[in-house]
């Protein structure tokens, strides 16, 4: 239980633990309607080639149960639920309810809805039973998290043993051009974008805040298997501007 003095990082601010999730919410609120087009915009498209590594590596099939956690607008859930078929079934979860609310108009106007369900639900306690999903996803999602050792824990003890953890997030590069750069356009063309294209510049400052304080590769290796996960690897992508994290449930 947080102590009431204890703090955590928002961005590079420091706020009571009891706060964050409030912000964070906030945050995701105000970006929710134009966030498809600006993660386009953001990353050139080539988000899309993110997730869909992040799918070839989920190993999912016809009949798997799987849950994408921080799941917005429901990118992966809509390539699972195609690959699960009618007897698999796709968990789309979100702590915001305007994201899940865009999540939930986008898959149904692709025509998903059979063996997709919605939660709205937090990361650090999911609502689910022990030993229910084959695969976990989470997008762009765990650097928002006020505990992660304690989501990275229940995500653990809702996956059957076997099943397969996937973190798709920005990380560090690993080249120190790319770094500057990165630095460059992430602090002074991405806000401005954000306030020209959603009208919230400082929503787009928080996320790039968010990228800097989350941590390094190595450190969230090491915290996937102080959590319990087995075999646990990850694979740099776009020279390390993100990272695919893996790891299974012994």
């Amino acid at each position: 239980m947080a102590d009431s003095n204890d703090k955590t990082h928002f961005g590079f601010k420091e706020v009571p633990v009891a706060e964050k999730a409030g912000r964070v919410a906030q945050v995701f609120h105000s970006v929710a309607a134009r966030y498809d087009l600006m993660n386009d915009l953001m990353s050139g498209g080539i988000h899309r080639l993110w997730k869909q590594y992040t799918i070839e590596m989920s190993g999912v099939r016809a009949g798997h149960r799987v849950l994408d956690i921080a799941g917005g607008t429901g990118d992966l859930a809509a390539k699972f639920s195609r690959l699960v078929g009618p007897e698999g079934l796709v968990v789309l979860a979100d702590i915001n309810d305007s994201m899940l609310r865009v999540g939930r108009d986008k898959l149904a106007d692709l025509g998903l809805a059979g063996n997709l369900e919605f939660a709205q639900a937090d990361a650090q306690y999911l609502p689910f039973a022990d030993n229910t999903f084959d695969c976990i996803t989470i997008a762009f999602g765990l650097r928002n998290v006020t505990d992660k050792d304690l989501a990275l824990a229940s995500m653990v003890r809702v996956l059957k043993p076997g099943g397969r953890l996937l973190v798709l997030e920005f990380s560090k590069p690993n080249n120190e051009a790319l770094s500057k750069a990165y630095d460059l356009y992430s602090f002074k063309v991405l806000p401005k974008l954000g306030r020209l294209v959603a009208g919230d510049e400082d929503s787009y400052r928080y996320l790039a805040e968010s990228i800097r304080m989350h941590p390094d590769q190595d450190t969230l290796l090491q915290m996937m298997g102080d959590a319990g996960f087995a075999n646990v690897s990850y694979h740099n992508l776009t020279g390390g501007i993100v990272a695919l994290h893996k790891g299974f449930k012994p």
